[in-house]
């Protein structure tokens, strides 16, 4: 996680919170509320985002996302 700060490591995982919380609520059809479940996450990543500076600066929030969660490695190197 080079040149990630504490303020943008938070905010990557509030947003993973977020997404987790959104596919587990969605993932029921007929589980009413969603909206209910969802808004605490949202409101926690977005405070999370505009305290790192990356409230609408999608590309600089996907890179500390994936500063989370390292690419794996390639096939080749799987397979030794």
């Amino acid at each position: 996680m080079t040149g990630t700060t504490y303020p943008e490591l938070a905010a990557a995982q509030a947003c993973l919170r977020l997404l987790h919380t959104a596919r587990a609520a969605l993932s029921d059809p007929v589980a009413p509320g969603a909206a209910l479940l969802l808004a605490g996450p949202i409101a926690e990543a977005d405070e999370a985002l505009r305290k790192a500076g990356l409230a609408g600066n999608e590309a600089a929030l996907l890179d500390r996302v994936y500063d989370l969660a390292p690419l794996p490695a390639p096939r080749a190197e799987r397979l030794r």
